[in-house]
């Protein structure tokens, strides 16, 4: 099986990808972990290409576009390689199955409830993103549009247009950060659904004592000496999910579209290992996806020992 990631230097994919590696190694199986040139469609593409010209049995892909891979993708599948996805999927027509970390309405909804919280319910937030194209960021941010718009208590917030791209890249996101609080002098919160962007904004709000807060989706390891409920931390709390268990429940299904136990139809089941049943449903793109669960709140008081694992 190919694992192909984002880009190199992630941290959160690392630790999905050794879990991985390791499930597919215990059934016997043999796991390469490639990594594109940088986090774009072109640089995937040409790893894509790489690829299929090898014996693989399957190509398991954190997709950098939802559209652009589609053409490698579905080449891949012409020549009998099994496609599933994780963390970011590519469209319905790329795949066969996505596991998803978290439901995406679920996501959504606890950063919408987040910034409403830290924000005292008024006043402005933005949004630092990874890359523009990147699938699950967009679907995080299109539903908490949709929430905001849903519900009349996010009514005095104002509105998801303050988005700006940190890349993944930690320089280019701390510089977005400097510009974002520059450009909005009364900020009250950055929402960075990134674990690299999440990392450099809080590390940047936190050296310039900034009044600005911050919330998201950040590793433990890297987000404790931020995370406080007080003027000295810029994180009160953030979201992640269990990302060992998504690298697992990825491989368990990724090995099971190649055994032909599944076909990455609606309503198939299957078992993952010590995690138990799975049931394939339907995503919100109309492909299929599986759902490892809900996500996960870091605070002050449990992040020191989540900080241990992840």
């Amino acid at each position: 099986i190919a694992l192909v990631g984002k880009a190199a230097g992630n941290a959160f994919f690392e630790i999905a990808a050794k879990s991985f590696q390791e499930t597919v190694e215990a059934e016997g199986g043999e796991v390469q972990v490639v990594y594109p040139e940088t986090a774009t469609a072109d640089a995937q593409i040409k790893v894509l290409d790489n690829l299929i010209s090898q014996d693989f049995d399957a190509i398991c892909i954190s997709a950098n576009d939802v559209n652009a891979l589609q053409a490698k993708l579905e080449e891949a599948m012409d020549e009998g390689i099994k496609v599933s996805s994780f963390d970011s999927a590519p469209n319905k027509d790329s795949r066969e199955i996505f596991v998803n970390q978290a439901g995406t309405k679920e996501v959504a909804q606890a950063l919408m409830d987040a910034v409403l919280d830290i924000s005292g319910g008024e006043g402005q937030f933005a949004i630092l993103s990874a890359t523009s194209q990147s699938a699950n960021q967009n679907a995080w941010i299109d539903a908490m549009k949709t929430i905001m718009e849903g519900d009349d208590k996010y009514s005095k917030l104002e509105t998801c247009r303050t988005l700006v791209y940190g890349d993944d890249e930690p320089q280019k996101s701390t510089d977005q950060t400097a510009a974002l609080l520059q450009n909005y002098k009364d900020l009250k919160v950055i929402c960075a659904p990134t674990t690299v962007g999440i990392a450099a904004a809080a590390k940047y709000l936190q050296d310039n004592e900034s009044a600005c807060k911050l919330t998201g989706l950040g590793l433990p390891s890297e987000m404790q000496e931020y995370t406080g409920d007080d003027d000295a931390h810029s994180c009160p709390y953030f979201y992640l999910w269990d990302m060992e268990g998504l690298g697992k429940l990825s491989a368990y299904a990724t090995m099971a579209l190649v055994k032909g136990d599944i076909t990455g139809a609606e309503d198939e089941t299957f078992t993952a290992g010590d995690m138990g049943e799975f049931t394939i449903t339907k995503a919100d793109d109309e492909g299929t996806e599986i759902v490892l669960g809900e996500p996960l709140q870091f605070t002050p008081d449990n992040v020191a020992d989540y900080a241990k694992l992840y």
